[in-house]
């Protein structure tokens, strides 16, 4: 390998595919890709499940495919980065590699009635959220874990995870564990979506383990977003390839749009949104409903962001396909613009609950002001608007905690490719949005991450953001966006009534 190779390999892996990317990092071209999309089961209303050993093996195949299509072998790569979908857990055994039990997908809900019970004590509640930033909800990891070791067929698991015969990790860990063979490591940004981890120590915290029930000894070491993660084995990409930068991926997101200063926004339009905002060094505590998460770290840095998260995107315009009112997802922008306005129809997609501001996991999908005259019109679009107003709450609440006034946020993934969506999206919110002519944001950002750790770039200031191409400008009066807005808290609020 060449100290001055430009090139690394980026895995992201996300919640419905497996990819990977080849990136040189001296003009930021996309040398090689592949992409092998992953399954999801749902055996029970809420519960959302994947085959670990399909996650990796997916990513296997495609990080030989991006790195054979590039034309460059693992002997050329500087670096490997890692960007994975968040809070998902896997548990497996130790010594043979083999899945305990299916991954139990951050979207999952099964661990509601634990997290019922936890908020029951009020005082452990607001100290769990001092220390991590986060609240009691089955999105986090730490709550899947113990609802999995509460399970009577689980009663033995707890003394095995203990002696670490049973380890337990995200998406990244898992990854680690067989690239390297062993190595059971995670980065401060994962760590800082499970409930188990204290944002301002930078460590697992006693206090969370004991009261969810988690064993140390069956989680990873952490490190940080730019550590060295150790080595590939050699027949993964025929060399041995350091691994030198992991984010879970909405931070890679953050990242590799360049949101590198305090204020500075992100939004990622995928299965669900993920909108964060760059609050610098203070990892200052939200009180509207949002998330404290560390954004990065290194050795002589962290960084830290609020968060807000929308559980469907992208999974609305799969119920549109789902029902056929849709074929393709290209179809709802045109079916969308076909009508003037919802004609009075309002879609809660609470499919899985309702994330931030609001944090209720009961909740569930409500259409709402259907006639005789509705169309399907009428409700692709009322779908499209209702993601952009489950945003609207997210920024209003990032703004009165962050103490500013946003005028610039910066979009990416899928749906952010709907045209009609984002115009929607900056007239609801009064803001410029602006969207990256490159896809490949979160990848970027992990690129990025990996360039850092392995010396290519020598600081955060050389991190540099995919160029934009497109702007979207609020158009309607505030009278209309105030009439909008409180259509849309209207339904909310007869949801959640239901």
């Amino acid at each position: 390998m060449s100290h001055s190779s430009p090139y690394i390999l980026v895995l992201d892996q996300g919640t419905t595919s497996s990819r990977a990317l080849v990136f040189n990092m001296e003009n930021g071209a996309v040398l090689g890709t592949a992409q092998q999309e992953i399954s999801q089961s749902y055996p029970r209303p809420g519960w959302v499940e994947q085959d670990a050993a399909e996650i990796w093996e997916t990513q296997r195949h495609v990080a030989r495919e991006a790195l054979r299509e590039s034309r460059l072998s693992g002997l050329d790569l500087r670096g490997l980065g890692i960007a994975n979908q968040r809070e998902t857990i896997v548990l497996w055994d130790a010594c043979t590699g083999r899945p305990l039990y299916p991954a139990i997908v951050w979207q999952c809900r099964r661990s509601a009635e634990l997290c019922e019970e936890l908020r029951e004590d009020v005082a452990w509640t607001e100290e769990m959220r001092r220390r991590t930033g986060l609240v009691a909800d089955p999105y986090f990891s730490g709550t899947k874990i113990s609802w999995l070791l509460r399970r009577p067929e689980m009663s033995g698991w707890r003394a095995r995870m203990e002696k670490g015969d049973i380890l337990v990790g995200t998406i990244d860990t898992w990854l680690l564990w067989n690239m390297t063979r062993g190595g059971h490591d995670t980065d401060t940004t994962n760590a800082s979506r499970t409930l188990l981890f204290n944002i301002h120590d930078l460590a697992w915290d006693d206090f969370l383990l004991e009261k969810l029930g988690v064993p140390q000894g069956a989680l990873p070491q952490i490190r940080h977003s730019t550590d060295s993660f150790g080595e590939t084995c050699a027949d993964f990409l025929g060399h041995p390839v350091p691994i030198t930068g992991v984010m879970g991926d909405q931070q890679a997101a953050l990242l590799g749009h360049g949101c590198i200063g305090p204020g500075m926004i992100k939004n990622t339009y995928g299965t669900g949104c993920f909108l964060l905002a760059n609050m610098g060094a203070e990892a200052c505590l939200s009180e509207h409903g949002l998330l404290t998460t560390v954004a990065w770290s290194g050795a002589d840095q962290t960084c830290y962001a609020l968060e807000g998260s929308v559980f469907a995107a992208g999974s609305v315009i799969q119920w549109l396909k789902q029902m056929g009112f849709v074929a393709t997802a290209g179809e709802t922008q045109s079916m969308a613009l076909s009508v003037p306005d919802t004609d009075g129809v309002m879609f809660v997609p609470a499919f899985t609950g309702l994330g931030s501001p609001y944090w209720d996991a009961q909740v569930r999908g409500t259409l709402l002001g259907v006639t005789q005259g509705t169309r399907k019109a009428h409700i692709v679009r009322a779908a499209l608007e209702a993601v952009a107003f489950q945003n609207a709450a997210l920024l209003e609440a990032v703004c009165q905690d962050g103490g500013f006034s946003a005028r610039v946020m910066s979009v990416d993934g899928g749906v952010a490719q709907n045209d009609f969506l984002m115009q929607f999206q900056a007239d609801i919110m009064d803001i410029r949005i602006e969207r990256p002519a490159s896809a490949e944001v979160t990848a970027w950002g992990a690129a990025c991450a990996a360039a850092l750790g392995s010396g290519i770039w020598e600081n955060m200031s050389d991190v540099v953001a995919r160029q934009g191409t497109q702007a979207f400008v609020a158009g309607i009066n505030e009278d209309k966006r105030k009439s909008l807005l409180e259509g849309w808290q209207r339904a909310v609020a007869c949801a959640r009534l239901y």
